[in-house]
């Protein structure tokens, strides 16, 4: 998966605690979580598994996307995660068929991991 503006969502488990965020780069992104390499919410919350995301063409509309889901209820995050991955599989083997190597913490991060 090239480099292009998303936002995803998080879990710990089925029906778990949840954390959306946004990147531009979803496979190193995902890596960062699942490999605890950035301190914050979801290393202090085990959310590591990648069971949603969304695609943009332009990280503004990502980060407005963002802002918007983060204000939802729960309730309706769990609808959006339902409606397109019911089985809540996480989605890693989907972006890439292996890990990719440590990157550094530059524009990939917008330090909201104290956010949900």
């Amino acid at each position: 998966m090239q480099k292009q503006p998303c936002v995803y969502l998080l879990a710990s488990s089925r029906n778990g605690t949840l954390y959306a965020g946004v990147t531009s780069d979803l496979v190193a992104r995902t890596w960062q979580h699942r490999e605890h390499v950035v301190e914050g919410f979801s290393k202090r919350y085990g959310v590591t598994r990648l069971v949603w995301y969304e695609l943009h063409p332009s990280m503004e509309s990502a980060i407005q996307r963002e802002k918007r889901i983060k204000k939802w209820s729960r309730e309706w995050k769990l609808k959006l995660i339902d409606e397109t991955n019911p089985s809540w599989r996480d989605l890693w083997t989907d972006i890439t068929a292996q890990t990719p190597k440590p990157m550094s913490m530059d524009s990939h991060l917008r330090g909201n991991d104290e956010q949900e």
